[in-house]
Formats: C-alpha cells, sequence, structure tokens
C-alpha cells in the first residue's frame, strides 16, 4: 500500500493488520512513500515558501506479523480511531497551478490538529480504559513547529514527550506519511520502550483528519 497525505500511514497500517489477523501465519509490508519534492513551486505567498522549506522526500515500510517473537523489540497494533472535519478540506492537500502541483498548507492547520487528535484520542483511551496519564509514547506526526507546540499544549505533553517527534523535524523534515513512522523508529531505537508500555501514533493529513493508532509494547 502506498501512503497519500500525511495521514496515509494510518489508514495504509489499519489495512495492512486487517490482512494479517484475517490470516494468521502470514505478513503483510506496508509501504509510505512521499515525492514532496515533485510538488516545488514558486510564487510570492507565505504558504508556499512554509511548504518547500519543511516539506521533503522520504519512504518508511513496516512488516506487520501476528508473531510476538518476531515483533519484539516493535509495539503491536491494539486499536485505530480517526476524526475527520470536512469543513476544512482545502487546508492542507495540494492544488494544480500552470500545469504544476503546489503544497496547501493553510495556517489553519497549526490551530486544527489538537482539537482533531483530541477527538479521536477520547474514544480511542475511553474503549480500553485508558487516560492520557498511562501513554508513555506519543509517536505524533511533526506537521510543523508550531503545530508540534499547539499539540503539546493542549494535550499538556512535556518537552521529552515529543523529542522524537522533534528530532525528525530537525533532522529529515515533513516528508508526508513517512514522516509517523520514522518518528516510531526513534521511539524504538531510542526510547527504551519496555514491556506494557503504551503509545500513542498519531497522524494528521488532508480531510482535514487526525488518524491514531494506539501502540503496546
Amino acid at each position: 500500500m502506498m501512503g497519500l497525505g500525511c495521514a496515509g500511514a494510518v489508514p495504509s497500517l489499519q489495512r495492512a493488520a486487517d490482512f494479517t489477523q484475517a490470516h494468521p501465519g502470514l505478513v503483510s509490508l506496508m509501504l509510505a512513500v512521499e515525492m514532496c519534492s515533485a510538488c516545488y513551486y514558486f510564487d510570492d505567498t507565505l504558504e508556499t515558501v512554509v511548504g518547500n522549506a519543511i516539506c521533503s522526500d522520504g519512504a518508511a515500510a513496516v512488516l506487520l506479523t501476528g508473531s510476538p517473537v518476531v515483533r519484539h523489540p516493535y509495539p503491536a497494533i491494539v486499536d485505530f480511531e480517526s476524526c475527520l472535519d470536512p469543513d476544512h478540506l482545502h487546508t492542507v492537500g495540494f492544488d494544480h497551478q500552470e500545469g504544476k502541483l503546489r503544497i496547501i498548507l493553510g495556517t489553519a492547520v497549526r490551530d486544527l490538529a489538537a482539537p482533531l487528535i483530541q477527538g479521536a484520542l477520547a474514544p480511542l483511551l475511553e474503549r480500553h480504559g485508558l487516560s492520557r496519564a498511562d501513554i508513555r509514547f506519543w509517536v505524533a506526526h511533526p506537521g510543523g513547529r508550531r503545530v508540534i507546540d499547539n499539540v503539546q499544549t493542549a494535550l499538556g505533553l512535556t518537552d521529552a514527550q515529543l523529542r522524537f517527534s522533534r528530532a525528525v523535524l530537525r533532522h529529515h523534515g515533513n516528508m508526508s506519511s513517512p514522516t509517523v513512522l520514522f518518528v516510531l523508529d526513534e521511539v524504538v531505537r531510542a526510547g527504551d520502550p519496555r514491556s506494557g508500555d503504551w503509545g500513542v501514533l498519531i497522524a494528521l493529513g488532508p480531510g482535514m483528519a487526525a488518524e491514531l493508532a494506539l501502540l503496546q509494547w
């Protein structure tokens, strides 16, 4: 499966997880590939300047299996939840101008992200009897510095809890759908996850949408 848009990784993960669950003993491979450089557009708007500055190319792959022995030290995918706000359909995405693609990255994204995440997070945690305090790892898509800042404030997270998201943004930029998988890889490599730890993977994208996955090590 190919990811499309920043939130595309989570729906793709869900389809791959569905396949693995429906076919015990088999594995599934999910690919998220984005070439944001194909949308490198030139005009005199701040939106384009910011989009060109923070967006980059990237690719990530996830292999899903039903075997816990093979899975370690990666987490299990426990559940999914989405929150959509179609009133802001044109806030994030792409536009065609002069025969070229142009990234649309509205300033409203930084204010809309947190409410959308909260709209998906509440039912996701409630279904499993969890609270925010039970979540050790917040695997958040870094849509931009101000997006992360607003999400941190709204969810009451610490700098340490979002350090992996900020590190990926700093070193790789916003690669659209693969970005959150880069954050997950940073958590696995440097976060010292332990058996029983909970995590929430958060992706944002066109729709406008927040797509979440509940993880457990």
